[in-house]
């Protein structure tokens, strides 16, 4: 045990501050000074621990700006403007390398959060656990077991094969699930995709099992996960799995049978009557989940991570980012579908050159925007596309549920079961919608891969279908330095 808490202090996720519930602990200091063996002995540097291993998931390099960036930018829906391979222009152009800033930069920032992860359960069930009691230790290891998940789900949409082609018998992750404790410990060999979903799985409803139903603030049951979280996320996963029976089971759970929908237990999730408020005000109960930001030095993403730096123009032309990525004119904005009066296209701003950008986010340097991980509506739509899918027809539900995030931002259109002819026109209108509503949040790699689908052509970048080169990503250039067991894709 004195090994893995002297590794705890090399990644310095040692602190001393209060034990209070306050944004400012997710960001918190190293205290190099403490013992190694005294790392688990209190409750203040147990809980300061466990808010370390949120601090990995927001780290700039990963949750809290790229890892949502490039799931945009390799969609259809944004132009690249500066051509900087540190920002990503080789993501965009579907070309990156195994020695690209994003291919080296997410992976070892998603790893580091894992061990961190690995750290504190070991430390959990070895000491803490005796400390805090088990009551309350179970429910900081379902913390950390669901940032575990959700930092493998990540690692997968890039670096794997979708879990729909061979039914996840492709190569996925090494699934390190102990702690890294010093060198000579790399070597692994990839767990297939279907192992490390099966894992991430296990992870998440472990979490649902000890997590708390709240929190006791709406700024603790945005930032912290609670049970409806790791709910909220399973939908996600098995939705990517195309395991449609399952996302309706857990959506179920969350998701009231007739509108206006609203979680029956747990945090009261509901959506916002207006997708502005979304925001502005982080913590409503439409945001299931967030990564947290504000200007304290070390808590914000850093410059070239923030959403507002990538999809904001110059202050110049009205915004507050460096315009790394316009809009496309021939992407989502152009479809006839999405109404002008739609309130989302307030989201969209044309400058005096006629570029477009997204001001969804736009809270200026620092950037401190929080960042969505997972908001209602995405519950609700993952449980109408469900619903089709698993049935092959018109579902009255999915129509309803499909109305409900889109009346929310178009009063003008009320779908009915008699507007679609077949499932698949729900379908389409169920994508469109999503394509719409997370425009910017990271959301549209997911939903194209998940289904195989042909990532669009976009400016001078061609179409890439599933089976090219390039759908997924290289295998990063250290991990195949470092791990003898590894193999490329």
């Amino acid at each position: 045990m004195k090994k893995i808490l002297k590794y705890t202090l090399i990644y310095s996720i040692i602190s001393l501050s209060s034990i209070s519930c306050n944004r400012d602990l997710l960001d918190p200091q190293p205290q190099t000074s403490v013992p190694d063996v005294g790392a688990f002995d209190t409750e203040s540097r147990i809980s300061s621990q466990l808010l370390s291993v949120y601090q990995g998931l927001k780290a700039g390099n990963f949750y809290g700006g790229r890892f949502v960036v490039y799931g945009d930018i390799r969609g259809e829906n944004f132009l690249n403007q500066t051509s900087n391979l540190v920002t990503g222009s080789d993501v965009w152009a579907l070309n990156p390398t195994n020695s690209a800033t994003a291919v080296v930069g997410l992976w070892q920032y998603a790893y580091e959060t894992i061990n961190r992860a690995n750290i504190f359960i070991a430390g959990m069930q070895e000491i803490g656990n005796n400390v805090v009691g088990p009551e309350v230790g179970n429910g900081y290891i379902a913390e950390a077991k669901l940032i575990r998940a959700l930092s493998y789900f990540s690692l997968l949409q890039y670096y794997a094969r979708p879990y729909a082609d061979g039914n996840g018998n492709n190569p996925g992750l090494p699934l390190r699930l102990t702690p890294i404790t010093g060198p000579g410990e790399s070597d692994m060999a990839r767990s297939s995709v279907a192992e490390v979903y099966a894992q991430i799985l296990t992870d998440l409803n472990d979490a649902e099992n000890g997590l708390a139903l709240t929190n006791g603030s709406e700024y603790n049951n945005t930032t912290r996960a609670h049970r409806n979280t790791a709910i909220a996320l399973k939908t996600r996963v098995y939705l990517t799995m195309q395991d449609y029976p399952n996302v309706i089971t857990e959506a179920n759970k969350i998701v009231s049978s007739d509108a206006p929908f609203t979680a029956p237990t747990g945090v009261t999730h509901a959506l916002q009557p207006d997708i502005a408020t979304v925001f502005t005000n982080y913590t409503t109960t439409e945001s299931i989940f967030s990564m947290p930001m504000t200007s304290t030095s070390g808590d914000y993403p850093g410059t070239q991570n923030g959403l507002a730096y990538y999809w904001t123009p110059g202050s110049s032309s009205g915004g507050v980012g460096n315009g790394e990525y316009a809009l496309n004119p021939n992407g989502i904005i152009a479809n006839s579908n999405w109404k002008s009066s739609d309130a989302r296209r307030a989201f969209v701003m044309t400058n005096a050159n006629g570029s477009n950008w997204l001001m969804k986010f736009k809270a200026p340097s620092p950037y401190t925007d929080y960042v969505p991980v997972i908001r209602y509506a995405e519950v609700l739509l993952n449980l109408a596309e469900a619903k089709v899918r698993s049935t092959n027809q018109v579902d009255p539900q999915a129509v309803a549920l499909l109305n409900a995030v889109h009346n929310r931002s178009d009063k003008s259109t009320t779908y009915t079961t008699a507007n679609f002819a077949s499932a698949s026109q729900l379908i389409d209108a169920i994508m469109l919608e999503r394509n719409i509503e997370f425009l910017g949040e990271g959301l549209r790699n997911n939903d194209l891969v998940r289904l195989l689908e042909t990532i669009p052509a976009k400016g001078t970048v061609p179409a890439k279908s599933a089976d090219q080169n390039g759908y997924i990503w290289p295998i990063s250039a250290n991990e195949l330095s470092l791990n003898n067991l590894m193999t490329d894709n």
